[in-house]
């Protein structure tokens, strides 16, 4: 008998992050414009003399996944900027389902716009679950390691996902992994053990020049086991959020939305010579 609770959990979330996505693209264009991000004339401050490129995750989109935090870093003073990526032909509303190679050929491309609009030398990227590991491809593939200071992971899929469990049944299923390469590649491509993932970790984690954080919450039940999210190299900060406040209960969906104690924790990354101790208490900040 299925693990019922083990799989209603993940695809529930999966369904939680995939609704966020259903906003029109024109009312989405619309919120990012009201609130201030995705300003081209923006221009960094000597204070944060670096754009902020925010990546979305699987399911979501360029509004949505940052309706919190994006606002969180501009009141903060940040150049924010956010995109869609992963659009797949014939499926309206969902991004981040593309072949994970071919969107961090978009990423390289939009980092490339944000640094000509702002006159800016180098961008930090922000991601969320799939958004935190497949600018590590353009880091490490595409040239990113001249373009990008830092990396900040929000849950990302950085050494692919059990999905709590959910994957290791798909030997059991002939024709179904085939079925997620041919009509949603990036899902493929963060199952563990892919041919994407293999070459992405092949001869390390991380590439020099480049500052790693990854941000983790033991209750992700997405990305699983959630220590697989963590890196490992020069350069590179793992932080369990329970560790930091032990009352924090965000999983996969929630640590990107609107967990303000993750957030805290990505102005630290972004600036390390002013950071300041994250604890509990910062979820009011």
């Amino acid at each position: 008998m299925l693990p019922w609770k083990r799989v209603l959990r993940p695809l529930t979330a999966l369904l939680l992050t995939a609704a966020a996505a259903l906003v029109p693209v024109t009312a989405q264009a619309a919120v990012a414009s009201s609130v201030g991000w995705n300003d081209y004339s923006c221009k960094p401050s000597a204070a944060h003399p670096r754009p902020v490129v925010l990546v979305h995750g699987t399911f979501a989109n360029s509004v949505d996944n940052w309706l919190a935090l994006a606002p969180y870093l501009e009141n903060r003073g940040y150049c924010v900027f956010s995109f869609d990526y992963g659009k797949l032909s014939g499926v309206p509303l969902f991004y981040g389902l593309a072949p994970i190679d071919k969107s961090a050929e978009q990423l390289k491309a939009y980092v490339d716009r944000v640094l000509a609009a702002t006159g800016a030398e180098k961008t930090d990227i922000v991601g969320h679950s799939q958004g935190g590991m497949m600018p590590r491809y353009y880091l490490k593939f595409l040239g990113g390691a001249a373009k990008v200071n830092a990396l900040v992971g929000i849950a990302p899929s950085n050494h692919g996902t059990t999905l709590s469990g959910l994957t290791e049944l798909l030997p059991y299923f002939p024709g179904i992994a085939d079925l997620l390469t041919t009509n949603t590649p990036a899902l493929a491509d963060q199952v563990v053990g892919s041919a994407f993932l293999t070459r992405l970790n092949a001869g390390g984690d991380t590439v020099p020049g480049v500052r790693y954080t990854v941000l983790a919450s033991k209750y992700d039940e997405v990305v699983t086991p959630y220590r697989s999210q963590f890196l490992s190299g020069s350069g590179v900060r793992n932080v369990l959020l329970q560790d930091l406040c032990p009352v924090d209960l965000s999983e996969h969906v929630a640590i990107g939305l609107f967990d303000r104690i993750a957030f805290h924790e990505v102005a630290n990354a972004l600036d390390p010579a002013h950071a300041e101790p994250t604890t509990c208490a910062s979820a009011f900040s």
